[in-house]
């Protein structure tokens, strides 16, 4: 249940439409929906501002399918599902109108938000074999209705390249600085602007890297100041917390 419609009850109490007792029922048999395999919270948009997004990986077709299915049966307008395989897509896209982003392993059901947000996201990676999780973040902050920029490929091997696109980065609202290898990407920009940063690590770079451990660290431990680092390989925590960072009053 969300906003509107709470506070679509709590009018018709006003107007004598429906007793308090009945609204009481229709509030406490709306929390959360149990489908034996999941408890789909419902009520998770009135408490955060978000509704629940599915995690789709170990997740069967059929689980998928029957979560997203109580969502628009609540009314939900856009079903947000990450870490989607190519071919659980295909099957859950069999029984609902499913737009599937391959690099991003995400699948969507609604149309996108119109940008609601403050100011702009700026997504930057440290080079292109990281933009899979770029596209997690980017389309993640999109579906929360941000307008975001996609700022791919300007890593500290040629600090040039992100120089060129300072004043693009020094008035984004917030920085997602998503690196692997070891992550310098994230203090370089820390130094750089007065908006928060919000690191992501990936998992690339050879033996050393520690799948990702490398540049955790790196980013644990800037100098920089303002800046919060998210799990290896988290664009969709690092997309929500920046939709968090640019709608401030939301909840």
């Amino acid at each position: 249940m969300n906003k509107p419609e709470i506070l679509d009850i709590f009018k018709k109490i006003q107007a004598g439409e429906i007793s308090p007792e009945d609204a009481l029922l229709k509030l406490r048999a709306e929390p959360f929906e149990d489908l034996g395999y999941a408890k789909v919270d419902h009520h998770r948009e009135l408490r955060r501002g978000v509704p629940e997004i599915i995690y789709g990986a170990k997740k069967t077709p059929e689980q998928i399918a029957g979560i997203a299915g109580a969502m628009l049966n609540k009314g939900q307008q856009l079903i947000l599902i990450t870490r989607l395989s190519a071919e659980a897509a295909e099957a859950v896209g069999k029984s609902l109108p499913l737009k599937y982003h391959k690099v991003a392993q995400i699948g969507m059901i609604g149309e996108m938000p119109k940008p609601s947000g403050i100011g702009k996201i700026v997504i930057a990676t440290g080079g292109t074999s990281d933009i899979p999780v770029a596209e997690e973040a980017a389309l993640t902050a999109e579906a929360l209705g941000n307008e975001v920029v996609r700022l791919y490929d300007v890593g500290v091997a040629g600090f040039h390249r992100l120089l060129s696109n300072l004043e693009l980065i020094m008035n984004a609202q917030v920085v997602i600085s998503i690196a692997g290898m070891e992550g310098a990407l994230t203090s370089v920009i820390g130094g750089l602007v007065a908006c928060p940063v919000i690191g992501v690590p990936t998992s690339v770079g050879y033996g050393a890297s520690f799948g990702g451990v490398s540049a955790l660290l790196s980013m644990l431990n800037s100098c920089a100041s303002g800046v919060s680092v998210v799990n290896i390989d988290n664009g969709f925590g690092a997309g929500y917390l920046a939709s968090i960072i640019n709608h401030p009053c939301r909840a």
